[in-house]
């Protein structure tokens, strides 16, 4: 695999490897409140096809993509997650446990589509629609993810600004990269590996995330009973962007914990 993601590297001190979601780019990253970049080494990778980051065709699979990231991340780090960016830090930590020191989600699930017996999930008819109008109106469907992901937050007009903002700072995302982002969302389903999950975890939840309903923890903490879960309230789809104080003060006794 000779073709390269692109990342951003900051800061010093232990490592933290930062992965955005679906149609987003490394500029989400960098409103992040400064107790959290004090005394690390932030490293933001652009996911295949995202923001500068190439498009290679023969990263077809959810492994393919963790290898990618794989490749221009340090040699071992606590990996971030935010949505998507969640579901390739999961599949990341089965497919190279040693590069992980912890893993960190943020409303990020190892399922993303309902299913019989995982109903706290996105329908599978919300996903399919996505990807039909994707292919109708790629800048126009990206423009409409992002008012789900803030919708039910307190601070949705301010959230979604800034969202759109970071967007616009970075190359448009490859539609052929968005369109197998969301079937990765559809299709994967990492559960059955939890139990096996080799680093120390957290697990943070939107109270009023519309995409990943903060109902997923009741499952997760039985799938994962040693995991740190916590809900911030009044928060959706972007708690670190609408909620930074709640969401950095979970990081940082997580981070501690896992560094002491």
């Amino acid at each position: 695999m000779t073709t390269r993601l692109y990342s951003e590297t900051r800061g010093r001190g232990p490592d933290l490897v930062l992965l955005h979601g679906w149609g987003m780019n490394a500029a989400v990253w960098r409103g992040l409140p400064a107790d959290l970049a004090l005394g690390h080494r932030l490293t933001a990778v652009e996911l295949p096809g995202h923001g500068a980051s190439p498009w290679d065709r023969t990263w077809r699979g959810l492994d393919d993509w963790a290898e990618a990231c794989l490749a221009v991340a340090p040699a071992r780090a606590c990996w971030v997650g935010w949505s998507l960016g969640g579901l390739v830090a999961l599949a990341t930590a089965r497919h190279a446990p040693e590069r992980l020191s912890g893993l960190v989600l943020l409303t990020a699930t190892p399922r993303f589509a309902q299913g019989a017996d995982w109903s706290a999930a996105m329908p599978a008819a919300t996903l399919a629609r996505f990807h039909d109008d994707l292919l109708a109106d790629p800048a126009g469907t990206l423009q409409r993810f992002l008012a789900l992901q803030v919708k039910g937050s307190e601070a949705a007009r301010e959230t979604l600004r800034q969202l759109r903002q970071e967007l616009a700072e970075r190359p448009a995302p490859d539609p052929a990269a968005l369109a197998l982002g969301l079937d990765l969302l559809r299709d994967a389903d990492l559960r059955a590996g939890l139990p096996d999950l080799a680093c120390p975890s957290l697990w943070l939840f939107g109270e009023r995330d519309t995409l990943v309903p903060a109902a997923v923890a009741s499952p997760i903490a039985g799938l994962l009973p040693q995991a740190w879960i916590q809900v911030i309230p009044r928060a959706a789809h972007a708690p670190f962007l609408s909620h930074p104080a709640a969401t950095t003060a979970a990081l940082l006794s997580f981070l501690w914990e896992l560094e002491t």
